[in-house]
């Protein structure tokens, strides 16, 4: 009677009760990891005007970013479900904090591609790790805890327009090397977190145990399934390559069109991605009260209108756009993300790093090329026809019901 009644008393808090503190936490550590990311973009202008690049160039060092991110992601996260690795987290954060070192430094092309490869690296050992805690401490509430999670990224992402202004633009590229005080901050939390996802490993030795057994019993998906996850990862290419487009080239279509400087140009870029960070956040609670099919469309689609006009209209109103757009799509960030961990539950990790890491990825293959579109096409038809991307949103109307994919998990 006695062991039951322990044993009803630590359910809610393995199993049930949303740990925030640990959410917070991890969120926070998001932030600082791509905000540090979000330095590389950030300085795209700088390297343009020091060191004569060209556009197809700093595609490349974007390139060189994310595709690492989006190679490692899932391997780490396919390994991980397999035997979790708490203190991957800290260790992570150490190549970051050495690529931003060598970024502020680095004299030549190839010594920034370099660095930006460590800086890859360090993100692809932190995603699938980090989402697999927000996952661990969510509850029954994995929307929000997802959302939180993810509004931190994004949020360190929206950082990169002052990080511009504020410390790149006085300072120059060796600005840069400040962020390894950043770093060195997030190691520290994340050797916290390490050490209570090791805890509850140790305390709930079943968490591992439910992974590997998952990995192994769901590892022939159905055709269903297959072809489920295809749709997700075409809308991420949609939603990314635009994301990617505005985020790295709209400040150069700003100065150009609208004879901005470096600084003015980054408030536009800001509002997009600040407005992104917040849809962010409400796409996970909307998705737990609407269904994560219905805002994934919505979030797509809804977005069309703003993208189409926003080179077609003054300053102010792109301005507006901008927010609006960036708000709209971002809310089925966190949502696919979701759904791809229900669809093939088990694979927290995998379906994470296959999410997340691709759309780094697909924002990488859409760097270089939006960059060699712009240098062929020129910038401004690169922009206007960068609006027509959200149109792909109509495969979302394919996607199974949220209901149905869990009709799938009752029949496996």
């Amino acid at each position: 009677m006695s062991q039951q009644a322990i044993l009803s008393a630590n359910k809610p808090q393995t199993s049930e009760s949303t740990i925030y503190k640990i959410l917070f936490i991890i969120g926070l550590c998001h932030l600082l990891n791509d905000a540090i990311q979000a330095v590389v973009p950030a300085m795209f202008p700088i390297l343009a005007k020091s060191m004569g690049l060209s556009f197809t160039q700093l595609g490349i060092i974007a390139f060189s970013l994310n595709m690492v991110s989006s190679v490692m992601q899932p391997m780490v996260g396919f390994f991980t479900d397999k035997k979790p690795m708490p203190y991957a987290l800290p260790v992570g954060l150490s190549f970051t904090l050495v690529g931003i070192l060598v970024l502020g430094f680095a004299s030549s092309f190839g010594m920034i591609v370099l660095s930006v490869l460590f800086i890859g690296l360090g993100s692809a050992v932190f995603h699938p790790e980090g989402s697999r805690v927000a996952y661990m401490a969510a509850g029954k509430r994995r929307g929000l805890a997802q959302s939180i999670y993810q509004v931190g990224g994004n949020t360190g992402q929206a950082l990169a327009p002052v990080i511009t202004a504020l410390i790149l633009v006085p300072l120059g590229q060796i600005g840069a090397s400040w962020f390894t005080i950043i770093a060195a901050l997030a190691v520290i939390l994340l050797i916290y977190i390490a050490n209570w996802y090791n805890q509850r490993l140790i305390t709930s030795p079943n968490l591992s145990k439910k992974k590997k057994v998952g990995v192994e019993k769901k590892i022939g998906l159905s055709k269903e399934v297959k072809n489920t996850l295809a749709l997700i990862l075409l809308l991420i290419f949609a939603r990314t390559w635009y994301t990617s487009g505005i985020t790295n080239f709209y400040t150069f279509y700003a100065i150009k069109e609208y004879a901005l400087s470096i600084k003015e140009s980054q408030v536009f870029l800001f509002a997009f991605l600040v407005s992104g960070a917040i849809g962010t956040f409400f796409g996970g609670p909307l998705a737990d009260r609407f269904g994560k099919k219905n805002i994934i469309s919505f979030s797509m689609l809804a977005t069309v209108p703003f993208s189409i006009l926003i080179p077609y209209v003054p300053p102010t109103i792109a301005f507006i756009f901008l927010i609006l757009s960036g708000f709209i799509l971002m809310t089925s960030f966190s949502v696919t993300v979701v759904y791809a961990q229900e669809l093939v539950p088990g694979k927290i990790g995998t379906m994470s790093g296959l999410t997340v890491g691709l759309a780094f990825g697909m924002g990488a293959i859409g760097s270089v090329g939006l960059g060699y579109i712009a240098d062929w096409i020129g910038l401004q038809s690169m922009i206007t026809w960068l609006g027509v991307l959200p149109l792909l949103g109509l495969i979302a109307f394919l996607l199974p019901s949220d209901h149905k994919v869990w009709e799938w998990n009752q029949i496996k």
